[in-house]
């Protein structure tokens, strides 16, 4: 069975987590491929941006890069606190550590930035976040990743997207490459997105 590691950075949004959740869950009730999802962070309680608090399933110290076959990043606002741990150092690493086994890593808007952060992205193509000026995309272009105009980018084990509305497309992206498209095609069909 393929397993998720979805990472909660202290106030990430519930959205951007919730896509993960809910497509790779269906999964263990409909199709063939079932997925197992776990929840980790930082912190014992993660403060999401709206206020809900969370409790990861697993402490950081007992995260290991082999049982996962890919990482889910839901991006977040930097007014409740994201980036303190988007960019702690143990959290690139362990981005770092998921890229040096060709593991996919899936990102939501600014889940984006931590990636890039990691270095692992350097010469490579993604996008994050567009709008408030577009500080974001300069950000991630001043590390030395060539930044797209794209709703989505894809970049060997990375994807990338722009903002909340692509959270769904990335989950059912990250589904089909995890198992099939035949599998990811079940699961909105129960899901009714088809």
């Amino acid at each position: 069975m393929k397993r998720v590691l979805l990472f909660l950075c202290q106030g990430f949004e519930e959205l951007e987590a919730a896509v993960f959740t809910d497509v790779i869950g269906w999964t263990r009730l409909e199709g063939n491929e079932p997925v197992e999802l776990t929840t980790a962070g930082l912190r014992s309680k993660i403060k999401c941006t709206w206020n809900m608090t969370v409790e990861p399933e697993i402490s950081f110290d007992k995260i290991n890069v082999d049982d996962y076959d890919a990482l889910a990043i839901p991006g977040g606002f930097d007014e409740a606190g994201f980036y303190d741990d988007a960019y702690d150092e143990r959290f690139l690493e362990l981005i770092r550590s998921f890229d040096q086994k060709n593991k996919i890593i899936a990102s939501v808007c600014v889940g984006a930035m931590p990636i890039g952060k990691s270095g692992i992205l350097k010469n490579r193509t993604a996008t994050t976040y567009d709008l408030s000026g577009g500080h974001r995309r300069k950000q991630l272009s001043e590390m030395g990743i060539k930044v797209l105009d794209q709703s989505i980018v894809v970049d060997g084990n990375v994807i990338t997207s722009t903002g909340p509305a692509t959270g769904l497309d990335v989950a059912f992206l990250l589904l089909k490459k995890l198992t099939s498209h035949e599998t990811m095609m079940e699961i909105k069909k129960h899901m009714r997105f088809i």
